[in-house]
């Protein structure tokens, strides 16, 4: 088992200076994958701190939640300076030809995923609310979904408030304007009995710091400090360690971390007591990076739990067991720690290709998969398979992996997915496709391991997945169609 545990330190290494993937093959497809909407970061001094590096390095540790554009918000001497573009973290950060305007005591930071195909520039983030002098006063950043955004919008419309974005982030940022005569935490309070869905938020003023988190903590959203007078918010643990923060705790559902002008440190407020947590289960399942914690649960050790339950769930006879690169690879270390068929990571990853090429025929585009993965043959001739991947969402490129393998002369397939069935969209900050676009809602186990044409087909299953989480206190709505807040009438206002 040694061999297991050295290769486990050694994919959790990789992530501290290269850009964690994911499941790759299907980041040829954005459709065939529940894309995460955000990642969010802010950090907050007494003091002045170096903010440009540090936003770029805590952002640069949740790049795997959004690839789209990157934006940050600094607070620099009672000023907010914003900047916001199209592409990845270190592509925006390398164009500030000035940072030392963005070098002040604090700074929120957010990387976004486009959906609905709208990548137009208002609709980046942070968000801000400017005074009559055309100064910011006011920015967030915000990761999850609201799903009354359309009623609130028009409400706010008819009061006069002017939305220059279609984003229902902007609905969050205008609310808390409204109400800034009753405080900021006020203002934050009003806002969030105002708003449903999913929600968690860092923003800042010109001399203050905030974070809240929904009433259900359905995002994740965790709180660090680097010293006594620096303290950090991001979406996920291994942002804090980025800028060398210690995990302090993850903010609760329904409160409101806040500064004060006139006092130091930071201050908590609980909107509601007794709040649920209702997290969503997919975070440890596939989005969040494996060295994360979150509720002080570590994703890595979640996932490889996942391998081993799936083994002891139905067993196979095979020779070897292989996971997809990134997210299904502490999985198939599990199964393989359960099962003693040897892990072997004989799908080699291409380090050195960026986004997605350009192509316009589907035989280019079948090309490319082997250009970002491709097998070593000579391990897989002739032998029995077993494939561990993180979930199947519409069931293509479980297809083109299943044909990589048979090209390569498997002998036998065997598909696990170390998720239940997906069978409905979700409305709660996670970008997947409508549920006719869902295999699992529309074929049988049978028909889809006829489809997918592997000699054996499991899910986990759900009574298997809240036992390895330790509870069934998630959101589990997209296997089950049961959700923690009701869609709302309008779930397609999503866009980030």
């Amino acid at each position: 088992m040694q061999d297991l545990e050295s290769q486990k330190k050694q994919y959790l290494d990789q992530f501290k200076d290269r850009m964690y993937g994911r499941n790759l093959m299907k980041s040829e497809d954005m459709h065939d994958s529940p894309s995460e909407e955000c990642g969010i970061f802010g950090i907050y001094s007494d003091m002045d701190l170096d903010t440009f590096s540090l936003s770029q390095f805590g952002l640069f540790a949740l790049q795997h939640r959004g690839q789209e554009a990157c934006g940050i918000s600094v607070m620099n001497k009672g000023r907010i300076f914003n900047i916001k573009d199209e592409g990845l973290v270190l592509d925006v950060y390398k164009n500030i030809r000035e940072p030392e305007t963005f070098m002040g005591n604090s700074a929120i930071g957010h990387t976004r995923y486009t959906t609905a195909g709208d990548k137009k520039k208002y609709n980046f983030q942070p968000f801000f609310a400017k005074n009559e002098y055309d100064q910011i006063i006011l920015s967030i950043a915000h990761n999850g979904n609201l799903t009354n955004a359309v009623k609130l919008k028009r409400e706010l419309e008819a009061e006069g408030v002017v939305f220059k974005a279609t984003s229902d982030s902007e609905v969050i940022l205008r609310l808390i304007q409204k109400n800034l005569d009753l405080g900021l935490r006020g203002a934050i309070k009003a806002t969030m009995e105002k708003i449903e869905g999913a929600y968690s938020v860092v923003g800042m003023t010109r001399n203050k710091f905030f974070a809240f988190r929904d009433f259900n903590g359905i995002r994740p959203l965790v709180l660090g400090a680097i010293d006594q007078n620096t303290f950090v918010a991001a979406s996920e643990s291994v942002a804090l360690d980025a800028v060398g923060a210690q995990y302090v705790r993850d903010i609760l559902p329904g409160e409101i971390v806040y500064t004060s002008e006139n006092e130091q440190g930071l201050k908590s407020f609980l909107v509601k007591e007794n709040c649920q947590r209702r997290i969503c289960a997919f975070e440890y399942i596939y989005f969040a990076r494996p060295d994360s914690t979150l509720e002080g649960i570590n994703v890595h050790e979640i996932r490889e739990k996942s391998g081993e339950k799936i083994w002891q769930q139905s067993p196979v006879d095979a020779d070897i067991v292989i996971g997809v690169p990134d997210s299904g690879v502490p999985a198939a270390i599990g199964f393989s720690k359960a099962s003693g068929i040897p892990f072997r990571p004989v799908l080699i990853k291409n380090r050195y290709i960026g986004r997605s090429f350009i192509v316009p025929t589907q035989d280019m585009r079948e090309r490319i998969v082997n250009l970002k993965l491709n097998p070593i043959i000579s391990e897989i001739r002739g032998k029995r398979v077993v494939i561990i991947d993180d979930s199947i969402v519409r069931g293509t490129t479980s297809k083109r992996l299943v044909k990589i393998m048979k090209d390569a002369g498997a002998k036998e397939i065997h598909f696990r997915s170390v998720s239940p069935p997906i069978i409905a969209p979700c409305y709660l900050g996670i970008d997947t496709p409508s549920k006719t676009d869902l295999i699992s809602a529309n074929m049988t186990a049978p028909e889809l391991r006829d489809y997918l044409g592997v000699d054996s087909l499991e899910f986990l299953s759900m009574d298997n997945l809240k036992e390895i989480l330790g509870s069934s206190d998630h959101c589990f709505g997209c296997f089950t169609e049961i959700y923690p807040v009701p869609p709302g009438p309008n779930p397609d206002y999503t866009d980030k």
